[in-house]
């Protein structure tokens, strides 16, 4: 059931913005938009740089309000923590906005500036120098904690437990060396743990393995558990199949991992499931995204730096996969500083550069 709030005036929207985003955006753009005055969510950009071509930044940016099926209008507030001026802050982006808007049939509801030390509407012709007071906007709603950078660091570890991950991958690779042949990364050990030996067992049925996964508790992971996660997530082919199972289901988890192999036997690969990589398709159940990427966050976080650009690229998809471009930036070129020609890393960074998100985000 959907929950209606609606805004008073100006300032109560300004106050309602930062908790349809779940934080506080620093020097940024934001767009809502809106169906006959009603919300359907909000994004957020990153402000231009003072060198950018603002016509091309709002074509950007209105092309995606385009995508959200319904939008009729849109309202857009700039956050920065310029000092607040005469014209406000963001007066050419609004001007930008307005052009690209008028060009697109999309009407405009208000162009907004939060500034430093002050707020204001760019239509409005009787706004008082320096703005109207902050404290129009705090007493409505106190505004949610962190900005949109929140959240994006790995969980803190101790570097005992990335020790004994290192241990763990070390065992596995020895165990799959005695049962698949599998060449170890360094020198087998001597005795094979029957831990290692289960956890290579288990990747006999990879989307078993995938889905038990997400009913683990992330923040206390079993060392071997972080091991064969990483090491399946450091392969790309193994990789795909959870990122396209942790997107759908168990069955599509099976279906992935069929047309891996028959791709590896020389067939085409289905062109529905590579569709999933590149953000089309059915909309998957946030939840399971969710938990996944908190999985395969603490799985990076634990495992050791030689070991852990599959993690952070596939915390990279999963993120963007959610819509949280910021994060899955920082996954991805985390994930490249360790390995700077990993493939899919490349590929959720180009995503953002871009302004590509997946389509499903534009369908409610």
């Amino acid at each position: 059931m959907s929950t209606i709030v609606t805004a008073a005036d100006a300032a109560h929207f300004l106050a309602l913005v930062p908790r349809l985003l779940g934080f506080t955006p620093t020097e940024s753009l934001v767009v809502v938009p809106l169906a006959r005055g009603r919300s359907l969510g909000a994004m957020r950009v990153d402000l231009p740089p003072d060198c950018a071509h603002l016509d091309a930044t709002a074509s950007t940016v209105v092309g995606l309000l385009c995508r959200v099926g319904g939008a009729d209008s849109f309202a857009a507030v700039v956050f920065t923590d310029a000092p607040a001026t005469n014209p406000l802050p963001g007066a050419d982006l609004a001007e930008a906005l307005e052009r690209s808007a008028d060009a697109c049939g999309l009407g405009v509801v208000d162009v907004l500036t939060v500034a430093g030390t002050g707020w204001g509407s760019h239509f409005d012709g009787q706004l008082p120098p320096g703005g109207r007071p902050l404290d129009e906007i705090r007493r409505r709603l106190p505004p949610p904690t962190g900005d949109q950078n929140d959240g994006a660091d790995l969980p803190p570890v101790e570097a005992a437990a990335v020790a004994g991950v290192d241990a763990a991958v070390a065992s596995l690779e020895a165990a799959l060396t005695v049962l698949c042949g599998i060449p170890a990364a360094g020198a087998g050990a001597a005795r094979i743990d029957p831990a290692a030996l289960e956890a290579a067992c288990a990747l006999d049925d990879l989307p078993a393995l995938y889905e038990d996964a997400l009913t683990w508790d992330a923040a206390s992971l079993d060392p071997m558990h972080v091991a064969v996660l990483s090491w399946c997530l450091a392969r790309p082919s193994l990789r795909d199949v959870g990122i396209v199972q942790w997107a759908s289901d168990r069955s599509g988890g099976d279906t992935a991992l069929d047309a891996q192999r028959r791709w590896e036997d020389g067939e085409e690969y289905p062109a529905d499931l590579a569709s999933v990589m590149w953000g089309e398709g059915p909309r998957p159940d946030p939840r399971r995204l969710e938990r996944a990427l908190e999985l395969v966050r603490h799985v990076a976080a634990r495992t050791p730096e030689r070991h852990r650009a599959g993690a952070l690229a596939t915390a990279g998809w999963l993120a963007w996969s959610l819509g949280r471009s910021t994060h899955a930036d920082r996954h991805a070129a985390e994930a490249l500083d360790l390995d700077p020609t990993h493939g899919l890393a490349e590929i959720v960074r180009s995503f953002v550069a871009a302004a590509h998100l997946p389509d499903w985000a534009f369908r409610r």
